[in-house]
């Protein structure tokens, strides 16, 4: 802790915008859920019974937790870091083992009526352990494979406790942390091969019903973007104009062989086909990258090879690693199946939700979807719905420019950080941020599967309030000491 003139100091050099929009998401958050969990019976936003007036208890212990972040020296989080990290990770384990069945997951610790989510507040303690690892002294992630392995165990040990506790939503927020891996660095075909095996789950998920040459269609049109994408990358990447157009004339002349067959009734598995004429055009480039010794002629190669790997496995992942209620999510997300009474009943409702509210709402306490209880969970990972039918297209607009303000600020406050700590860090926090927006609000609108992602500052719950508040004020105490610590930085 520190001097009182230095706590003076340290306030004075906080950025008070971003305390200011923090500030503007929780008490329209608390708004929020006091209207999503309105009863007539009890209509008192602060009594302590009721879902806002706890909301407000922990708004107000937040707020002293932030205080309490914010005076301590900016040091500490970077020579703690490790020690936090591996603490959280104790507890996450032990998480395993000592926590309670709550609706299938043992994510929650109890202590009487308190309870609270590890995995929540292990995202700040793994922002600050990958900002440590950064900031080591002549860190640079492309230097070796093993600053790859280092940065990697850092995001998935914590994944992995937590998928242990059959908590997947959580789990999958720590993967927004590969943007700050990007940011420092990390070559663009790594989050081009994380958007490609997504599409490529989609499609073969979404198409495996019809069938096209003796296979799903999903599996063909994957198949084809594998070519159209090897040949792109042979362009754009490899710069290799002419093995471009050899592999492009290649596919293409295959295929008019194969229509022409298919006109005379000489029909041709599809699987076969399209192996073999991707298993030449890699043979091909491999003959290429030998004489000429191009490196990224085999980085296509793998690509391409690996490509067609995944392809074969999502099909067992999607029937033999998923649950029966995750696979259910996203056949009717995908639209594959119609299921409004079972596991599109949420999704449908909150739709409804936000569809009624149209442009500018039916006004604060006034929803029939919220008031009538329609959708479960409007309090928490739903909150959205409520805002969009009270407040209209305009009000639930207005919530999502506050956030996006709120994350250009944090990644302007990131790159105006001198230290690489500090950098590495508000990225993290960003990253985060992205995240639990664009999934959460994806959720409620359709786009994406259920799985558990709240809304930062409006849903409901002391973990996921704190857990965001630790990751922002210990940003701004670090922010602080730019000019507070030049010798820190």
């Amino acid at each position: 802790m520190e001097s009182r003139s230095t706590n003076i100091s340290i306030f004075q050099h906080i950025d008070w915008f971003t305390v200011l929009i923090y500030i503007v998401l929780v008490v329209a958050g608390v708004f929020s859920i006091y209207a999503a969990s309105y009863d007539f019976d009890h209509a008192n936003l602060l009594d302590a019974g009721e879902f806002s007036g706890k909301q407000i208890r922990w708004i107000g212990l937040a707020f002293a937790l932030g205080i309490v972040l914010l005076l301590f020296d900016a040091r500490v989080y970077e020579t703690y870091a490790f020690p936090i990290y591996i603490l959280l990770l104790i507890v996450m384990l032990i998480t395993i083992f000592v926590a309670p069945d709550i609706k299938g997951s043992r994510s929650w610790l109890v202590f009487g009526p308190l309870r609270f989510q590890p995995a929540e507040f292990g995202k700040f303690a793994t922002a600050l352990a990958l900002a440590k690892l950064f900031s080591g002294y002549n860190f640079k992630l492309n230097a070796s494979p093993k600053n790859y392995y280092r940065a990697l165990a850092i995001i998935f040990i914590p994944i992995l406790l937590i998928l242990a506790q059959r908590e997947t939503g959580s789990a999958l927020a720590y993967l927004a942390l590969f943007f700050v891996l990007y940011r420092e660095g990390m070559s663009g075909l790594v989050l081009l091969a994380a958007l490609c095996a997504v599409s490529f789950f989609v499609i073969a998920v979404k198409f495996t019903d019809t069938i096209f040459m003796g296979i799903p269609l999903g599996e063909a049109m994957v198949f084809m973007f594998i070519m159209a994408i090897m040949v792109f990358m042979l362009l754009l990447y490899c710069k290799q104009i002419e093995a471009a157009r050899n592999v492009a004339i290649w596919y293409l002349g295959s295929g008019l062989v194969v229509w022409i067959l298919d006109l005379c009734n000489i029909h041709l598995n599809g699987t076969i086909y399209f192996i073999s004429v991707i298993i030449t055009a890699c043979l091909y480039c491999s003959l290429l990258a030998l004489k000429s010794k191009a490196k990224k002629l085999m980085i296509t190669v793998g690509a391409s090879v690996a490509s067609v790997l995944f392809l074969f496995s999502v099909n067992y992942a999607f029937t033999s690693v998923l649950q029966p209620h995750q696979q259910q999510r996203i056949r009717v997300t995908l639209g594959i199946e119609e299921d409004l009474l079972g596991a599109g009943y949420n999704v449908n409702q909150s739709k409804i939700a936000i569809g009624s509210g149209g442009l500018s709402g039916k006004g604060f306490l006034n929803g029939t979807q919220t008031k009538l209880k329609y959708v479960p969970e409007q309090h928490t990972d739903f909150i959205y719905c409520t805002i969009g039918e009270e407040q209209g297209f305009i009000g639930a607009t207005l919530v999502l420019v506050a956030f996006l303000t709120l994350i250009l600020r944090v990644l302007h406050i990131a790159e105006r950080q001198p230290s690489i700590f500090g950098r590495v860090y508000g990225y993290c926090v960003a990253s985060y941020l992205i995240f639990h927006l664009a999934i959460n609000i994806g959720m409620v609108i359709g786009l994406c599967p259920v799985i558990g992602i709240p809304l930062p500052f409006f849903s409901y719950g002391g973990s996921s309030l704190w857990s965001f508040t630790f990751l922002l004020f210990i940003l701004l105490r670090i922010d602080a000491s730019r000019r507070e610590h030049p010798s820190y930085n």
